[in-house]
C-alpha cells in the first residue's frame, strides 16, 4: 500500500482533540472559534480522504470488515454530530460525536485491518455499497438519539425540575429510520440480484427487522402517548441496544457462523 493509513487515523484524531480542546473557550474569542470548528471540520476531511484511497487502492469499497465499517462510523459520527450542532445548537454533541469517533479509531489502531482487495461474488453487487452506506450512517444517527434518550433519563431522575425536551431525540429518530428503511430495501434488493431472494430470515436480516421495529415502536409511542416521555426514552435506548446487536453480537451467535451478512475478520 503506497500511503500509510495510520498516518491518517493519527491526524484525525489529533485535528478532534485540539478542535474539542479549543471549543471549550470559542465563545471568548472569535479566532478561537475559527480554529475550532475548522480543526474539528479538518479531522473529518483528513478521514474521508483515507476512505477515499483506502477505496482507489482496494479496488472495492472498504466496508467488508468490521474494522473498515468502524473507518465509515467515525467518518459519518462527526459530520453527523457537527450538522446537529449548527441546527441545535447542543455543545455536548460536539464532545460526544468525536470522543466516540476517536474511540473507533483507537480500536482500529489497536487491532488493524489486514486490507485485501478480495471480494466473494455475493458482495459485487451495485446494491452493496448504498446498503452499507446508509445503514452506518443510520447507525451513526441513531447513536445521537440514544445518547439523547440517555441524557433525558439523567435528567428526569437526578435533576428533576429541570426543563427538557425530546425533540432532538425525535428528530434524529425520525431521520434514522428513514436510513434505516432505505437500508432494508437496498438490503433486500442486493439479496434478490445475489441470491435469488428478497429475504430469508438469515439471523442478520431478523436482527435488522427487530431494529427497525424498535425505532418504529419509539415513533408510535411518541404518537399516541406524547406526554409520556421518560417511558418513550427508554424505549429509544432499548432499541439502540438492539441495534448493537445486530451490528455487533450478531457475529457471535453460532446461527450466524455460515451467514454472509456477518462482517469478515
Amino acid at each position: 500500500m503506497p500511503f500509510d493509513p495510520t498516518l491518517f487515523t493519527i491526524a484525525s484524531i489529533a485535528c478532534w482533540v485540539a478542535g474539542m480542546a479549543l471549543f471549550i473557550f470559542q465563545k471568548k474569542h472569535l479566532l478561537v472559534k475559527v480554529l475550532s470548528h475548522g480543526l474539528f471540520l479538518a479531522g473529518v476531511i483528513i478521514l474521508s480522504v483515507l476512505a477515499a484511497l483506502l477505496w482507489q487502492e482496494l479496488g472495492r469499497a472498504p466496508m467488508r470488515t468490521l474494522g473498515e465499517t468502524r473507518l465509515w462510523y467515525a467518518l459519518f459520527l462527526p459530520l453527523i454530530g457537527y450538522a446537529t450542532y449548527t441546527r441545535w445548537k447542543y455543545d455536548w454533541i460536539i464532545y460526544y460525536s468525536g470522543v466516540m469517533a476517536i474511540v473507533f479509531l483507537g480500536v482500529n489502531l489497536a487491532y488493524p485491518d489486514n486490507y485485501d482487495r478480495a471480494l466473494m461474488p455475493a458482495l459485487q453487487s451495485v446494491w452493496f455499497v448504498p446498503h452499507v452506506i446508509v445503514y452506518i450512517f443510520a447507525y451513526a444517527i441513531l447513536a445521537v438519539s440514544a445518547l439523547a434518550a440517555l441524557k433525558g433519563l439523567w435528567i428526569n431522575y437526578y435533576r428533576k425540575g429541570r426543563d427538557w425536551s425530546p425533540q432532538l431525540a425525535d428528530n434524529l429518530v425520525y431521520i434514522g429510520l428513514g436510513f434505516l428503511t432505505l437500508g432494508l430495501l437496498f438490503g433486500a434488493l442486493w439479496g434478490k440480484e445475489a441470491w435469488g431472494h428478497y429475504w430469508t430470515w438469515d439471523p442478520k436480516e431478523t436482527w435488522a427487522f427487530l431494529t427497525w421495529i424498535g425505532y418504529l415502536a419509539y415513533i408510535h409511542f411518541r404518537h399516541h402517548k406524547p406526554r409520556q416521555v421518560v417511558p418513550a426514552m427508554w424505549v429509544l435506548a432499548f432499541a439502540f441496544i438492539i441495534l448493537l446487536i445486530c451490528w455487533f453480537g450478531v457475529n457471535y451467535l453460532p446461527s450466524a457462523a455460515n451467514s454472509v451478512h456477518t462482517y469478515s475478520n
